[in-house]
């Protein structure tokens, strides 16, 4: 049994069934480069102030430097009994070096080595996620624009509705994304504090300069109480927190995907590198990967239930429970990033099918409200106008037709304003053209968000 760096107090070993349940090295290794990071800020740190030798803490951070390749390398004895990535760490250190290595952890604690761990992996993978973004959202800027004259039903109510541009469609997903970049961007301010010097619970007697640690680990912020610093894991909330947005938005887009490629719609084709087939149907291609992503999205859901369960009961400081926030962490960080991966390299893959697109058009009567707005234009209120417009819907589909297939004398029975050019507003052309206000799918209008949003995302 390894001796513990805390044995001092006790006069009998830690039973090995409690080694094993509060052991977290099976998973919090993955913060290694993190806490050596860390680390090597601190002892620069104690090096600077006199608090240790310039020569203890050289010989300190060369070391650390060599535990790092040997993790690197795979060559890492890490040990269960020694609990954690702080304790592995430190144990091999004063291995390589002797005593000095002991010296490391002066004016720290484990309680605030961790909140600075977290706070740097955090920050490292929210500046990936936040590159996966802006790639996914290029797609999605691409093909709007290279789909710009594709005209497809919109839905409400999942009952088709009006005629819309594809490209307008994306672009509602570019707005969901450019709206989850921004809540990333404004966690990583809170993410982005320093909060090593807090100790324990109290901060330290020593002469410490968090303020040079902070320069040393590029953070703008110190963090200015020692209980909150190490008691609270709100800013991993708030990352879960928004990555559930993100999932639920990756999610939504993915329904998209399966309903489109279903026979019922045929919109698109994901084609086979992004499908699978069915183990007892030959003719089966299934839409696997939107529909993990759509299932993936009750994970994250569950990491966020999961920590804010965790945290809601715990009185100030530290409690152990807080160990339990890494294994949700590093699972929204995994969920999330391979869900934005595979999404957008599939849709560098969908072809998408415009003639059914425009099929599905000719039924359903898509254009009745362009009819009740021809009929306001005129000057008949609309509350009026939509109730003529509902009764010409009911001829027609008493007659099986559409719209257009309707004769001006047939028009006239209902109102003598319908005049020959109310064709030219009920074609789905017309229709597209008309919606001009600002954010309407005008062709005009898609063109020149899609130019302003190329224009925000190059800043990005």
């Amino acid at each position: 049994m390894a001796q513990k760096p805390w044995g001092g107090r006790f006069k009998k070993g830690t039973h090995k069934l409690v080694e094993k349940f509060t052991a977290s090295i099976d998973f919090d290794k993955r913060l290694y480069k993190e806490d050596i990071e860390g680390s090597i800020a601190h002892v620069k740190m104690l090096g600077k102030q006199g608090i240790i030798s310039k020569q203890e803490s050289q010989k300190i951070v060369k070391a650390l430097e060599g535990i790092r390749g040997e993790i690197e390398k795979g060559k890492f004895p890490f040990k269960e009994e020694l609990e954690d990535i702080h304790l592995n760490i430190e144990k091999r250190l004063i291995d390589k070096i002797g005593d000095i290595g002991g010296k490391l952890h002066t004016a720290r604690s484990r309680n605030d080595q961790i909140a600075l761990d977290e706070r740097l992996y955090l920050r490292r993978e929210i500046s990936e996620i936040l590159s996966m973004i802006k790639e996914l959202a290029e797609d999605l800027l691409n093909l709007g624009e290279k789909n710009i004259e594709v005209i497809m039903p919109a839905y409400t109510h999942l009952q088709r509705a009006q005629p819309l541009l594809l490209s307008h469609y994306l672009l509602a997903h570019f707005e969901m994304l450019k709206r989850d970049r921004e809540r990333y961007v404004d966690c990583l301010k809170r993410v982005n504090i320093m909060p090593l010097g807090a100790g324990a619970v109290a901060g330290t007697s020593f002469p410490i300069d968090r303020e040079y640690v902070a320069e040393l680990l590029n953070f703008p912020q110190v963090s200015r109480n020692s209980v909150d610093s190490i008691s609270d894991r709100d800013f991993v909330l708030e990352f879960i927190s928004i990555s559930a947005i993100l999932a639920m938005h990756l999610s939504r887009l993915s329904e998209e995907f399966i309903l489109w490629s279903s026979k019922e719609f045929d919109f698109i084709d994901l084609g086979d590198e992004f499908t699978t087939g069915s183990s007892i149907m030959p003719q089966k291609r299934n839409p696997d990967v939107p529909e993990l992503i759509r299932g993936k999205t009750g994970r994250v859901y569950g990491n966020l239930m999961a920590l804010l369960t965790i945290m809601k009961g715990l009185p100030l400081s530290y409690n152990r429970d807080l160990q339990e926030d890494k294994e949700p962490m590093f699972d929204t960080v995994d969920t999330v990033k391979s869900s934005l991966q595979v999404l957008s390299e599939m849709m560098k893959h969908i072809k998408f099918k415009p003639e059914n697109m425009r099929k599905a058009l000719s039924k359903g009567f898509a254009t009745a409200t362009d009819l009740a707005d021809y009929l306001a234009r005129k000057g008949m209120p609309f509350r009026q106008a939509h109730e003529v417009t509902g009764k010409v819907v009911r001829y027609a589909e008493g007659k099986g037709r559409e719209l257009t297939q309707l004769s001006i004398s047939e028009l006239k029975i209902f109102s003598n304003l319908f005049e020959e050019d109310v064709f030219d507003h009920i074609t789905l052309e017309g229709s597209i053209s008309s919606k001009k206000s600002y954010g309407g799918t005008a062709k005009e209008n898609v063109l020149r968000m899609i130019q302003e949003c190329k224009r925000e995302i190059a800043k990005w």
